[in-house]
């Protein structure tokens, strides 16, 4: 459908909590759908990352995700049934903020449990770069954003400079 803008790191509506979606929205929601892909698709043919997207990212207030790595995945009103214990430590990005890398912890692994577009519950068990992405994609439909989760003051790097924080994307190794 569309390439929409992304909001950016300082808008306040990020840091708003979205709102559950209803069966009956599902039809109205599929050009928005089309639009998360093609503005995700765009972000990835630009910087060359990107793997899932909120909604909230594009300005629409909904509990969707959209996730492409080898095929779409919607998840519609997801929610985590259990998270594990152990956690680890890794360099996280965000197409909210480009150039910038926050440092954080995630669950190793978990279940996440939501809707797809025929309104049936489906649930996926996560582990290592899944578990931390879905995470980081259901923290946006509550507002929250990676810099929040900083570990520390010191855990924020440019892009350009992630020679200097062990940071690979590929296969997000622990720090």
């Amino acid at each position: 459908m569309a390439v929409r803008e992304v909001l950016l790191l300082g808008n306040p509506q990020l840091y708003q909590i979205s709102a559950e979606i209803k069966q009956e929205e599902i039809e109205s929601l599929k050009p928005v759908i089309a639009d998360l892909h093609d503005t995700m698709m765009a972000f990835r043919q630009k910087w060359g990352a990107g793997r899932a997207i909120a909604a909230p990212q594009i300005g629409v207030r909904k509990r969707l995700i959209y996730m492409h790595i080898d095929r779409p995945v919607i998840f519609i009103n997801p929610y985590f049934e259990a998270k594990s214990q152990a956690m680890f430590e890794l360099w996280d990005d965000c197409m909210s903020f480009p150039e910038l890398l926050v440092k954080v912890k995630r669950h190793q692994s978990c279940r996440i449990v939501y809707r797809d577009l025929h309104w049936q519950e489906q649930s996926m068990n996560l582990d290592g770069g899944l578990s931390e992405l879905l995470q980081h994609e259901v923290d946006h439909l509550d507002g929250i954003l990676a810099v929040s989760r900083a570990i520390e003051p010191t855990s924020f790097a440019l892009r350009s400079q992630k020679e200097f924080t062990n940071y690979d994307r590929s296969n997000l190794e622990r720090i």
